[in-house]
């Protein structure tokens, strides 16, 4: 269950607007204020310093949480996109952003009810819990058994949100801009445009209703995964009703004598979403799986962000294998540039440092034995490489977003298994498709 507060979502474009431009106000007067104290004593201070301060980070985090939709979906993928080339005051807010969100009080919830069901849907069910199991930038998440015996998850979606995303995008867009937060070249309108396209389609809860279907399909033949089944009488494009699957935080399995063999199916999953079903969960948030060890069961969640892969990025993600597993650097780097990890402008060190980035995983899962994803070494190597990126404040580089999108599901999956300490032979999971 969410442990964040009850506080009303705005619903109303107006009062989204206004809510942005109370921050904005907020963080220039301070900034102004601050900056007069600054004069006053002989101070030369950055624009950047002055808006960077406490109260004004605190303000912003609070604030973007609070809104919701595309406030906290534009700062999850600014998160998970700019890595470690954005300054650690932002990665501060990104980090809270990522988190639970706060959730609708009751009285509020009771009303999107109402329009979704009719007044009076509360006599179909034995049980109804007002707190929410989940909160996140979309909607929330609540348990409930109807009076005819069903055990449901029932997904609703905040108000308000569909109707703003354009607007919401926009103008969180101006509010980071004004922050001064990120680097000086960066071009946000790629990452704006992404979240005008993944919040639409993530706001369509019956679409999820089908990827969920979709999906069902793909691991049909898996007996080892569990997913819910969808209640299409209880749903509506605001509201998902599906089957409640029992599980536990999949991050719990770190002492658990099953992890190896638990992260090994999350591995032959994530081999099986790129070369057999064509299409990947691409969020890559550690709360969409889940373990239920009476029934041995990977419990799979959350499918509004499936995404189909272009054909012409699966068959460069095979020749990119075949490349780095035969320790072919010239040819790795020949398929990175093909699938846009650098651009012309990119400079050859920036180059140079992505391709150690790729060729350090490939050393890493080349042999057909286990790889220890706890290894501290590895992810200190890849954190340095990350981090050389950054240095000089020159890189700026985003690859497309298809690729990008393929990009956070593999280092999504890497941080699980890194936390999780498990070892797994990656090896073995990709020789079916090379």
């Amino acid at each position: 269950m969410s442990d964040n507060r009850p506080i009303r979502v705005p619903s109303s474009r107006l009062a989204r607007l206004a809510r942005l431009g109370s921050v904005a106000s907020g963080i220039a007067g301070t900034a102004a204020v601050e900056g007069a104290r600054r004069w006053s004593r002989g101070d030369r201070p950055e624009l950047r310093d002055l808006i960077l301060t406490p109260d004004n980070t605190e303000r912003l985090t609070r604030e973007l949480a609070r809104m919701r939709g595309a406030a906290m979906k534009v700062g999850q993928l600014l998160s998970m996109d700019a890595g470690d080339l954005v300054p650690p005051e932002l990665q501060a807010i990104l980090a809270r952003l990522r988190a639970d969100a706060d959730h609708m009080p009751p009285r509020q919830l009771r009303s999107v009810l109402d329009k979704a069901w009719g007044e009076g849907w509360l006599s179909h069910f034995k049980h109804f819990d007002p707190r929410p199991m989940a909160a996140a930038s979309i909607g929330q998440v609540h348990r409930a058994v109807t009076k005819d015996g069903r055990d449901l998850a029932i997904k609703v979606q905040y108000p308000g949100v569909r109707g703003s995303i354009d607007s919401d995008v926009a103008n969180v867009g101006a509010l980071v801009r004004l922050s001064g937060l990120l680097p000086k070249g960066v071009d946000l309108n790629p990452m704006l445009e992404e979240a005008r396209r993944q919040l639409r389609d993530e706001a369509d809860y019956e679409r999820e209703a089908r990827e969920l279907g979709r999906y069902a399909g793909f691991v049909a033949g898996w007996p080892s995964l569990c997913m819910p089944e969808v209640h299409a009488d209880l749903s509506t494009r605001d509201v998902l009703t599906m089957s409640y699957v029992s599980g536990g935080p999949v991050e719990d399995l770190a002492d658990h004598p099953d992890r190896d063999e638990v992260a090994a199916r999350i591995v032959a999953l994530l081999v099986a979403e790129i070369f057999e079903f064509g299409a990947s969960q691409t969020d890559p948030n550690f709360a969409n799986y889940r373990y239920d060890p009476e029934a041995d069961c990977l419990v799979l969640l959350d499918f509004g962000a499936v995404r189909d892969l272009p054909e012409t990025l699966i068959t460069e993600a095979q020749a990119l294998l075949r490349r780095g597993l035969a320790d072919d650097r010239e040819g790795a780097a020949q398929v990175l540039a093909r699938v846009g990890a650098w651009g012309v402008d990119t400079a050859p060190h920036h180059r140079a440092i992505i391709l150690d980035m790729v060729m350090t995983v490939f050393d890493a899962i080349r042999e057909d034995r286990p790889v220890d994803f706890g290894d501290p070494a590895l992810r200190r190597r890849l954190h340095d490489l990350g981090m050389g990126l950054g240095a000089d404040g020159t890189f700026i580089h985003v690859p497309p977003i298809d690729a990008l999108f393929l990009q956070r599901k593999i280092a999504g999956t890497y941080l699980l298994l890194n936390r999780l300490g498990a070892s797994v032979n990656v090896r073995a999971a990709l020789e079916p498709y090379l």
